[in-house]
């Protein structure tokens, strides 16, 4: 325990908030909820794992790592899948099993799993995941789906995808395309070129990363509001050309890893606002706080309640937002 408190205000001295990211985090939380926040921001998040369906089942990977005498937890009886090693491991120790290498299991915060639990991919469709390395939630959705039906995962960098795919073949995905184009740009060459429409796309953008603080302490130097709005115009243009090429009655999450408004509640105002779509209430076994709906004076669409925010203090997990997005026709509005 003495160690852990050693380590934490270590990384205080080393990475201080800036005086514009506590009062902006006040806002949302309270003087009490705030301190709560950069509390937990400072400490590690646990160990978690997925099991991968597609290679090996629950029960069996659980007691081949009980075997090395880890301690399992499953704390969601719907998503047995969903591990958290409660034992004290040794550096690298999680990826360096057999059954890591195997791709049995795969090295997901708990945070990253949930736009896939709330998609629901199934067998048979085809979806879209638009920002898709290192392929975390790629792999997910292909367990989901048993394989069957069609994901197309996207990414730009040529250096992510070798990522990406080795990810892939290690976890025995055999149903998805991997492109590299820019997200925009791709969405409107399926756009132009085809009549093709997704029945579920998966857009987790690009973010500033305030959710990740307790895994890269090194966002609190790199944070700047400038920085957000430039991501906060990539984010919506992502979204609104994404839905453009979803099925009507189709669904779409748009997630980030980040807790600033402009990146998660100002996007999906906007598509409400320009497109006609739903946002609809999600359901999960965690403790979440709905979405803002006003901001800096603004007022967003009071469909942003429906967001889900999830602050690291409250599961102990990294900070996380997600919205699911039906479309329900075409019409864009003001068009």
């Amino acid at each position: 325990m003495k160690d852990k408190e050693l380590y934490s205000e270590y990384l205080k001295e080393k990475f201080p908030p800036k005086e514009d990211f506590v009062k902006r985090m006040e806002t949302l939380l309270g003087k009490e909820g705030v301190k709560e926040f950069f509390k937990i921001s400072y400490t590690k998040t646990p160990s978690s794992i997925r099991c991968n369906s597609l290679k090996i089942s629950v029960g069996e990977l659980k007691g081949r790592l009980e075997n090395y005498g880890w301690k399992i937890r499953q704390p969601f009886a719907e998503f047995p899948e969903v591990m958290i090693i409660d034992s004290k491991l040794e550096p690298g120790e999680l990826g360096k099993t057999r059954e890591h290498l195997l791709g049995y299991y795969y090295v997901q915060e708990i945070s990253s799993m949930l736009p896939m639990l709330v998609l629901k991919p199934e067998a048979g469709d085809f979806v879209l995941d638009l920002c898709a390395s290192p392929g975390s939630k790629t792999t997910q959705a292909a367990a989901m789906m048993g394989n069957d039906g069609t994901i197309i995962a996207n990414e730009i960098s040529m250096g992510r995808i070798g990522i990406l795919n080795s990810n892939l073949e290690r976890c025995g995905v055999m149903n998805t395309i991997v492109t590299r184009k820019e997200g925009v740009s791709l969405c409107e060459r399926f756009l132009k070129k085809t009549q093709f429409r997704f029945d579920k796309i998966l857009v987790d953008a690009p973010c500033s990363g305030e959710g990740t603080l307790r895994k890269s302490p090194k966002t609190f130097q790199m944070w700047n509001i400038n920085m957000i709005k430039k991501i906060a115009g990539t984010q919506r243009r992502l979204a609104e050309t994404a839905l453009r090429i979803l099925k009507v009655g189709g669904t779409m999450i748009y997630s980030t890893c980040t807790l600033t408004p402009e990146e998660d509640e100002m996007i999906v105002d906007y598509l409400v606002r320009n497109f006609d779509v739903e946002v609809e209430k999600i359901v999960l076994p965690l403790k979440f706080r709905c979405g803002v709906t006003e901001w800096e004076g603004k007022e967003l669409s009071k469909e942003c309640e429906k967001c889900l925010r999830l602050y690291p203090q409250d599961n102990d997990t990294d900070g996380f937002f997600v919205a699911r997005i039906r479309k329900v026709s075409n019409k864009e509005k003001g068009k």
